[in-house]
């Protein structure tokens, strides 16, 4: 869509997703989910982290799990499925030739519409309960816990210098702080940053002064991904990178590609982690990968 020139435009092969679909057939799990972590593994990993903090190396990291499984069928099938229970509002759905990519990210990572910028970071994370009662409370809890704001307003400083780099001196704010957006499995902390573009600066310049965004990796940023690099047992792909657009115009809008899944052959990959810190509980910290993705792993289970 070109909202400049008032045009639309369809892009993509003649065969459609519907008949795709009917000639892959319909989407099932062949296989039970795998991590690539035990929990005792994750432990280790959890006190080599903590081990990299208390030395001063960093003072948030994002560690994270991977998990796979066999499939038969059509991944487009399974994004509908997923999208359905999600209602993220960064879905998106990629399919290339060797691989799918299915998108059911809550969080944004850069928006600039007319040199205004906008960074939306996660950093928080509570299970939701049917009960409405034991819901509300999660969402107080969240809202309140020393521990989440820390996180969070590690990750707003980061991203404050991240954008200020690029946004014009002075107009950096912090509009929204400790907001709590709730999803259909989880209620997450978001915080809100927003600048002015520089005029010596554009998008691309905004994409590579903040790639990758500072949520899922870390503070400092560049010794969180090598730390990252060191104890995840598998590289991340595009789990954790970002899905978006770039107008003719200047405007930008893109995604952090969490709650993503890739296909490759007969095999699928979901990933889920968290930021750590000092005061970080392993035990705490593995259940809340696990919470991330529970509207994702037994649906496509089931």
């Amino acid at each position: 869509m070109d909202h400049k020139l008032k045009s639309a435009y369809w892009v993509g092969e003649v065969q459609t997703p519907t008949t795709e679909a009917s000639s892959k057939g319909s989407f099932r799990l062949a296989s039970d989910w795998h991590a690539n972590m035990t929990q005792a593994e994750y432990t280790h990993k959890f006190n080599q982290v903590q081990e990299y903090l208390l030395s001063g190396d960093c003072y948030q990291i994002n560690l994270a799990q991977r998990f796979s499984a066999q499939f038969e069928g059509d991944e487009w099938q399974a994004y509908k499925t997923l999208e359905s229970a999600n209602v993220a509002p960064f879905s998106a759905f990629v399919r290339l030739p060797e691989h799918a990519v299915l998108s059911i990210s809550p969080e944004r990572f850069l928006q600039c519409h007319s040199d205004k910028v906008e960074t939306k970071p996660i950093k928080g994370t509570r299970p939701r309960f049917a009960d409405p009662k034991l819901d509300a409370e999660q969402i107080s809890d969240l809202k309140t816990a020393p521990k989440d704001q820390a996180e969070n307003l590690m990750i707003v400083d980061l991203l404050r210098n991240d954008i200020g780099r690029v946004c014009a001196p002075g107009s950096v704010k912090v509009p929204n702080l400790f907001d709590v957006e709730s999803f259909p499995a989880v209620h997450h902390l978001v915080s809100t940053i927003t600048g002015d573009l520089d005029n010596k600066h554009d998008v691309y310049d905004l994409l590579r002064a903040c790639f990758p965004g500072g949520s899922i990796t870390g503070a400092p940023k560049v010794r969180a991904m090598q730390i990252i690099e060191e104890l995840e047992p598998h590289r991340r792909n595009v789990y954790c990178g970002s899905i978006g657009y770039i107008s003719r115009c200047g405007n930008m809008d893109t995604s952090i590609t969490i709650r993503t899944l890739i296909t490759q052959q007969d095999s699928i990959y979901a990933w889920a982690g968290g930021g750590l810190v000092a005061d970080s509980v392993a035990e705490d910290e593995y259940q809340e990968t696990l919470d991330k993705l529970g509207k994702i792993l037994p649906i496509l289970k089931n």
